[in-house]
């Protein structure tokens, strides 16, 4: 069973006026098959916690530790980490001219796996997965988020996590800018996901709405860098009849 976990994560960054902490000591278990949510107001460091984790080279680490299955995911490169099993949805997905988006899932299944999928097979896989998500069979000749509408490009992140099997996937803010109907398609890719119980995924949001479709098993606060509570759903419920002012004020502790 893939276990991540984070221990006194600091992770700062570079600005004009020098380093800025962001991250002051994340404390984090995600075991396969489980569900966290964290949820937290805008500047709270949720989503430099994604990118740290996905190795971004942006954000600096300056202490703390973070493993998978014992593995040191600090020392691994960015694209090590995605071969062990960690995957990252962006919140907003780049888009790669020149990349068709069956060229760019069939070497990343390729990194992946170990070796090539069998085309004949490979292409059925992809066609279902798009047709699970509503996705138009043309966009696989399409280049990589070119174009692409916010929905689409939510989809396509989505596409990839069905076709990967990541062991922990990080999803953050994939509900941003998306429509009740996209969100429904998106949360149903997600679930499907979740329904092997092979992923531990961690779902980064700002609201409760994409909960009500994706039911996490645990929830946690963010806030000032770090996790300063954790329940089950219903501290959900609590955080979205109360919103985040009490944290943001200091008023609660890990």
């Amino acid at each position: 069973m893939a276990t991540l976990e984070i221990h006194d994560l600091h992770v700062s960054v570079e600005t004009e006026t020098g380093s800025a902490e962001i991250l002051r000591g994340v404390d984090l278990t995600v075991k396969q098959g489980e569900t966290h949510a964290i949820m937290g107001p805008n500047g709270s460091g949720k989503s430099t916690l994604a990118y740290s984790l996905a190795g971004h080279p942006k954000y600096t680490v300056t202490g703390g530790t973070v493993t998978l299955d014992g593995e040191d995911v600090l020392e691994m490169s960015v694209d090590e980490r995605a071969r062990a099993g960690v995957f990252l949805a962006m919140q907003y997905p780049v888009e790669v001219p020149g990349v068709s988006v069956s060229n760019f899932l069939r070497t990343s299944a390729t990194a992946i796996r170990g070796e090539a999928p069998k085309l004949r097979t490979w292409v059925k896989e992809v066609k279902e997965a798009m047709a699970r998500l509503n996705m138009d069979p043309a966009f696989a000749e399409r280049n990589v988020n070119e174009g692409f509408s916010g929905g689409e490009k939510k989809r396509h992140e989505i596409l990839q996590l069905e076709l990967l099997k990541p062991r922990i996937a990080i999803l953050d803010e994939t509900d941003s800018g998306l429509d009740i109907d996209a969100l429904r398609v998106v949360s149903d890719g997600v679930n499907r996901v979740r329904e092997n119980g092979e992923v531990g995924t961690l779902l980064i949001t700002h609201y409760t709405r994409i909960l009500r479709y994706i039911k996490p098993d645990h929830v946690h606060v963010f806030a000032k860098g770090r996790i300063v509570e954790s329940g089950g759903p219903e501290l959900a419920e609590q955080l979205e009849a109360e919103g985040y002012e009490r944290y943001v004020k200091g008023g609660a502790s890990a």
